[in-house]
Formats: C-alpha cells, sequence, structure tokens
C-alpha cells in the first residue's frame, strides 16, 4: 500500500465571529505545532453549551477562560457602584444641559465605600479581585463559597490567574462562609452588607437562588438602612440565579439602593421587560468582561496546558462534567 501518509494535529479555534486578522497572526505565531489535544472554550461558563455531544459523550479535555475577566469585571463593578454613589448620571445630564446645578441637588445619597461590607457570592477569580479592588478601596470583604474553605491550601485559587490581580491566597476576606442550602444562604445575608455581588455559575441549584426572600433579610439587616442607604446588589453571573421580578420589586419597594446588572433574563432583555425602569437600576448587555486583551490571555491559557499535556501534568481550568463550571 506504501508509505501511509502521517496523520496531522490541528488548533482547532471555532469563535461565534469572524476574528481580525491580527488576532489570527498572533494565534499563528504563538503557535506553530499543531496540537489537538483539548478544547479551550472562550468563556468562563459554559452553561449555554454542556448539552453539545462533544461534551456529553467524548472524553476530550475542556478548559475554561475562568480567570480573565477579573480586571474588566472588576473595574465594571467598581464603575457602577461609584456612578450610583456619587450621583453620576445626575452630573451627565446637566453638563449636557449647559446647567451649573450647585450642590443643593448632591446634598442627600452621596457616599464613598470606606468601611462598607461587600459580600461576594461565589470567590471565584472575579470574585477575588473584586475583592481585591473593594479591600483598596476600604471595604471589608466577606467571602461565600458552596463549599467549605477552613484550611489556608483550601482558599488558594487553583486557576488561571492575570498576573499582579486577584486574591491567589484568599486573605482578603474578613470572613468566610458556605454550604448549599437555604439556611446558609439566609445567615450569610444576615450579617449586615452594604453591597451583595453575584458571581456564582448558573446551575440547577443557583437557578433563582435569590428572590423576595433573600432580598428582604439582606434589606433587614442593613447596616446603613438608617442612614440613608440600603443594600446594592452588583450581577455578573447569570440572569437566571436571580428572581428578576423579585428583583424588580425590591427596588421599587426601597429594600434595595440599587442593582447593577451585565446580565439579565432572557437575553436580550426585551424592550419592554419592566426591568429597564426599575429605580436606579443600570443595566449593559453582558460586556464587563470584554477588552482588547481578552483573546490574548485565553491563549495564555492554551500556552500554560498545553506545555502542562507535554509534561503530563493536571490541566488548569479544566471543566468538571456533571457539575456545569
Amino acid at each position: 500500500m506504501g508509505d501511509a501518509t502521517p496523520l496531522t494535529e490541528n488548533l482547532l479555534l471555532v469563535y461565534h465571529e469572524e476574528l481580525p486578522s491580527e488576532t489570527i497572526e498572533y494565534i499563528t505565531n504563538k503557535f506553530p505545532e499543531a496540537y489537538i489535544k483539548i478544547i479551550q472554550t472562550l468563556s468562563a461558563g459554559i452553561d449555554h453549551i454542556v448539552s453539545n455531544p462533544i461534551f456529553k459523550d467524548t472524553k476530550i479535555p475542556v478548559t475554561t477562560s475562568s480567570g480573565i475577566h477579573g480586571p474588566h469585571i472588576a473595574e465594571w463593578t467598581v464603575l457602577n457602584w461609584l456612578v450610583a454613589s456619587k450621583k453620576y448620571i445626575k452630573i451627565y445630564e446637566a453638563q449636557q444641559k449647559h446647567q451649573w446645578t450647585g450642590v443643593r441637588p448632591f446634598l442627600n445619597g452621596i457616599h464613598d465605600q470606606v468601611g462598607k461590607k461587600i459580600g461576594i457570592l461565589g470567590y471565584g477569580s472575579i470574585g477575588r479581585q473584586i475583592a481585591r479592588v473593594a479591600s483598596a478601596l476600604g471595604m471589608s470583604v466577606h467571602a461565600y463559597t458552596a463549599s467549605p474553605r477552613p484550611t489556608p491550601a483550601s482558599r488558594r485559587d487553583n486557576g488561571f490567574i492575570v498576573p499582579g490581580t486577584g486574591d491567589p491566597d484568599g486573605t482578603i476576606p474578613a470572613s468566610w462562609h458556605h454550604g448549599h442550602d437555604k439556611k446558609a444562604l439566609h445567615s450569610f445575608l444576615s450579617i449586615g452588607l452594604d453591597h451583595l455581588v453575584i458571581s456564582l455559575p448558573l446551575t440547577p441549584e443557583t437557578t433563582h437562588i435569590l428572590g423576595a426572600e433573600e432580598f428582604s433579610i439582606l434589606s433587614a439587616s442593613a447596616p446603613g438602612k438608617n442612614r440613608g442607604y440600603k443594600p446594592y446588589v452588583t450581577n455578573i453571573s447569570r440572569g437566571k440565579v436571580i428572581d428578576q421580578d423579585a428583583l424588580i420589586a425590591a427596588l421599587k419597594s426601597g429594600e434595595l439602593s440599587g442593582a447593577a446588572l451585565d446580565v439579565a433574563d432572557p437575553e436580550p432583555l426585551p424592550p419592554d421587560s419592566p426591568l429597564w425602569d426599575a429605580p436606579n437600576v443600570q443595566i449593559s448587555p453582558h460586556i464587563s468582561g470584554l477588552g482588547v486583551e481578552y483573546v490574548a490571555r485565553v491563549f495564555d491559557i492554551v500556552q500554560i496546558n498545553l506545555n502542562r499535556l507535554k509534561r503530563g501534568e493536571p490541566l488548569i481550568n479544566e471543566y468538571k462534567r456533571g457539575k456545569a463550571y
């Protein structure tokens, strides 16, 4: 039959739109050798594709882009806090009208973040970078995870970390909390939080994990409730982790002072959704993690894992089949 042509392994990149030519050039230069050892996703969460046969019916290692979003999402989070707490929209509107309003419209409600308590539901790479920035603002951080983290080793971040960011050793939180049930969650929401940041993967267990009862508990224990502000909710997770109708009701009733939402249920959010007009809500179209650094950081993960494969070492950011993250 003659000499068989050797099989060539390739690096297959699947993206939802045409990639810029400079990105293709970057990938070609970074990976001159050919591989098809792993599947690397361009997102941290893969809830939208876990039903695909390649996930269900093969054992090909799947790695996510968890760890690359922290810097951008942390800055987006703080941006929204400051827009709300400094009444920036009023400032912007006055500028557009060429109005020098003076101090009167700003006498009540403006505050800083020093001494505020922030609870982070899901202390992964994103939550850790938010914690780092919040701590620099003078806030105290309180972490909530599904599983207990009682030891220094258990609190370490073993995934991909953008150098100089996050909380690799898990030393920032003033307290750690954990649990899978409502009782544990309600206990956490009762510690007196000014901010609640939701950074959870979407799973059957986390779907609508926050509803009317949770917002009521959060509001009732808020330390600033007698000083003019109620808790502020930030969701950079998935829209379905919140009962959206309950969130709207909590904003309308004043149980919550406001909300920053980079996600919604459904997406795209329909033009007639009442969420658009809820009081003190700031909505962006699922773009908090974007930036020109995105693709390069994804391929930093690919490079690390290809080197680990060569050495027979465990992969970072490997998807755990059956856990939806």
